[in-house]
């Protein structure tokens, strides 16, 4: 099973206003391990960034003057998350913000390149309805540190992101272990006897003549057909 948690860093709140995406990072698991693969880059907007979104995540217009634009390196995203399980928190505005990107240069949705897409907020308000379920409330909640995180960072929440939906999903551990054992045990037995043909038991007397007295019981009591005689072959 592969996942890939997701995080990206944007101009504004709302691609219909224009804005661009500036950071994007994916970070993936195997078998609810992490690996040390994932994908990051910063992105060129070509346009402003809004002052507070510039206040959340510390990223500059000036730093990304040299960096590649999305359609550079749409490709290799598409690829880095084909088939795989996508869990993001607050899906709809990063998905909503990649497809609106993947749309300007006609490449298809991220929903039609991945597996499935898992929103961890909602995961989060349907288990604590009425509480706060934002990616510090959630590390606090499951004694995730993140005291690295000063300002937001895409490859960070990422990271963060990953470590707080294995602790929602703990239960998934034992289920993959009890599942991977099985199949090392299926894979240890001994198949030498499946080599040796079958023995033919055959019955003993006394249960033929108590399977022809059964019969005859059918008989008297209407139609039987194991009595009826074959007829002949022309």
């Amino acid at each position: 099973m592969r996942q890939i948690f997701l995080d990206t860093e944007t101009t504004g709140l709302s691609p219909a206003q224009g804005h661009r995406i500036i950071e994007i990072a994916a970070v993936e698991a195997i078998n609810r391990r992490l690996t040390k693969n994932h994908f990051h880059v910063y992105l060129n907007p070509d346009r402003e960034i809004d002052q507070g979104a510039q206040e959340v995540h510390g990223i500059t217009l000036e730093f990304l003057q040299d960096k590649p634009r999305f359609a550079d390196v749409a490709d290799d995203f598409l690829q880095f998350i084909a088939d795989a399980e996508l869990i993001i928190h607050n899906a709809p505005f990063d998905v909503g913000f990649l497809n609106a990107e993947l749309g300007k240069i006609e490449k298809p949705v991220v929903e039609a390149v991945c597996s499935c897409v898992i929103d961890t907020l909602k995961m989060a308000k349907d288990s604590r309805p009425g509480q706060r379920n934002n990616l510090d409330a959630l590390c606090r909640h499951f004694g995730v540190d993140n005291s690295r995180r000063t300002l937001h960072g895409a490859l960070l929440d990422a990271e963060l992101l990953a470590d707080v939906y294995m602790a929602m999903t703990r239960g998934q551990d034992s289920l993959m272990m009890d599942m991977l054992e099985e199949v090392k045990e299926q894979a240890e037995i001994d198949t030498s006897a499946m080599d040796k043909p079958l023995p033919v038991i055959a019955a003993a007397q006394e249960e033929l003549a108590a399977h022809e007295e059964y019969l005859a019981a059918l008989q008297k009591s209407g139609h039987c057909l194991w009595l009826q005689e074959e007829p002949e072959q022309s």
